[in-house]
């Protein structure tokens, strides 16, 4: 499928690692609002389209899906004049800001008849869908609670003004700060527990802002703190926690009734997921010292060094896959619009704890045919 790239900053050089790792997309052409900042990008990958305006793009009659990289208060308004145009869109995460303009674009997706996927892809690499298998496996027995950390460091302490992108773009720190870790990074583990576990019935959660000086000047401060609970349909429960306070710390745990099933790192495809055996001692219960890793789940596309652990092509082109076979999305748009009403519920809750009754709902997802 040809498409085309809306936001050349930080986050597209990402993408454009794993291009090439997923021939049937074909870039047309890319478009960012800063001139200057679309032909840096342009040249430093090859491109040879780089369009003059958004109206431009969407009259380019080739492109079939649009890439929306622009920063989070753009995403409706972008997609929303992608969907108008005709074009499928697969927008970075969020899907919206706010959830009536999600349910908008979801609306117009309908009546357009086309798809509207969401980031993020990890859902469909190595380790999730190896996690996923583990699950319907039962390795550890019944589980019905689940730990999901989401905890970045003090990255407000790091040295972030000298970040930048292979093609040179700065690191948006002031999206970063004002739109906060929540809805940048909570989705990472939400599109997991969602496919595993089913549509969520409840979010209670606390968010708040522990350091509204961040050293540096931003129009207000988003939360650098949030923790919820995960109630879902199905029965289990899931907390999670998202921060830039706290050290990194990105494991997943499921609790079963025979062990625990884990993982360290969301965003990388092939980060090993371990068991370990419960052991009954007297009154206490304690898990194994040693662990096993379970087989790895093979998706055939292969991860040259020097790559991102995570391949964020893999979304668009599995969306677009699905598109030419008309069969569903491996991340369908009743899916992401519920993702989007969760982590926004965690999102809202500041500094007053708070328990959102989830209005969304979703069919439930399958995994993907070679780890099935």
């Amino acid at each position: 499928m040809d498409i085309a790239l809306i936001g050349c900053g930080f986050v597209a050089d990402f993408y454009m690692q794993s291009l090439d790792l997923y021939p049937q997309l074909r870039l047309c052409g890319v478009f960012d609002r800063d001139p200057a900042r679309a032909r840096a990008f342009a040249a430093h990958h090859g491109i040879d389209t780089v369009y003059p305006d958004l109206d431009a793009l969407l009259a380019d009659t080739r492109v079939g899906m649009v890439l929306n990289l622009t920063n989070p208060r753009s995403h409706y308004a972008v997609s929303h004049a992608c969907l108008q145009a005709g074009k499928h869109v697969y927008s970075e995460k969020p899907l919206a800001m706010q959830m009536d303009e999600a349910h908008a674009l979801a609306a117009l997706a309908r009546e357009k008849k086309l798809e509207l996927a969401s980031a993020p892809c990890s859902l469909l690499g190595e380790t999730a869908q190896t996690f996923w298998r583990a699950l319907r496996e039962q390795r550890v027995g019944e589980v019905r609670l689940v730990y999901a950390e989401m905890d970045d460091g003090m990255v407000f302490k790091a040295p972030y003004p000298k970040w930048r992108s292979q093609s040179g773009a700065p690191w948006p720190f002031k999206d970063e700060f004002e739109i906060g870790c929540t809805l940048e990074h909570a989705g990472y583990y939400t599109t997991w527990l969602t496919a595993f576990f089913g549509p969520a019935a409840s979010v209670t959660a606390f968010s708040d802002c522990l350091y509204p000086d961040k050293g540096t000047p931003t129009d207000h401060t988003a939360a650098d703190f949030s923790v919820a609970c995960i109630r879902f349909h199905s029965g289990v429960v899931a907390r999670l926690t998202c921060s830039i306070v706290a050290p990194h710390d990105q494991r997943l745990r499921a609790f079963g009734s025979e062990g625990l099933l884990t993982t360290d790192f969301a965003w990388n495809y092939r980060q090993p997921v371990k068991t370990r055996r419960m052991l009954n001692l007297r009154r206490r219960q304690l898990f194994t010292p040693w662990s096993r890793r379970v087989p790895l789940a093979d998706s055939g596309v292969p991860h040259p060094r020097g790559r991102h652990a995570m391949h964020f092509c893999r979304g668009p082109a599995e969306v677009a896959a699905a598109i030419q076979d008309g069969r569903r999305s491996p991340l369908p748009t009743d899916f992401c619009l519920h993702n989007n009403e969760i982590v926004l519920a965690i999102q809202n809750a500041t500094r007053q704890s708070q328990t959102v009754l989830m209005t969304t709902d979703f069919k439930p997802l399958q995994p993907q045919p070679w780890a099935r």
